[in-house]
């Protein structure tokens, strides 16, 4: 039996992957982005190394990054899944038009990017946390849904409040 990434990867699979996830690019090129992204998480810069120490473990007012994550058909360097917010660490090699149009097509899909240079990374890691920290503040936050599956120690609604949210009342009924 073939996994969902394996069947997608068949020959006789579409050209061009839909389902939502794909956004015109072929299996292939999909798989071939998160192999490239895996290799750049496993031989990260130096800049990165440090950016990634003042954003892993959820130091960052708790919120959670991700490091070379893929958004086809980008790869963006830290991710905050819940903000919405990436972070790029550029090089002396980036070229600040496309920069701009990577920007562009990001915030069209809902995310917000801040880019740090290389030379401010090594410099002033303070001013760069601070940066990333006022980017976060100023990102609203979702209303967090209940865990579906609430823990066995009694922790979440009440059955009166679970019948309120629902509408629904168990006057009556046998249990």
């Amino acid at each position: 039996m073939l996994t969902p990434r394996d069947n997608d990867l068949r020959s006789n699979s579409p050209p061009l992957q839909g389902r939502g996830r794909g956004w015109g690019l072929s299996a292939n090129a999909i798989a071939e982005l998160h192999a490239r992204a895996a290799e750049m998480r496993k031989n990260p810069t130096e800049p990165e190394k440090r950016v990634w120490r003042i954003l892993s473990g959820s130091q960052m007012s708790g919120h959670k990054f991700r490091r070379q994550t893929v958004i086809p058909p980008f790869i963006a360097d830290f991710l905050c899944p819940r903000s919405a917010l990436i972070v790029e660490v550029d090089g002396d090699t980036h070229d600040g038009a496309k920069d701009r149009l990577r920007d562009d097509l990001m915030a069209q899909r809902g995310y917000r990017t801040v880019r740090v240079t290389n030379h401010d990374v090594m410099t002033n890691i303070d001013g760069v946390a601070y940066l990333i920290a006022e980017a976060l503040a100023g990102t609203p936050m979702p209303v967090e849904s209940p865990h579906p599956n609430p823990s066995p120690e009694g922790e979440g609604l009440e059955g009166v409040e679970v019948q309120e949210l629902l509408g629904i009342s168990l006057e009556g009924s046998v249990g």
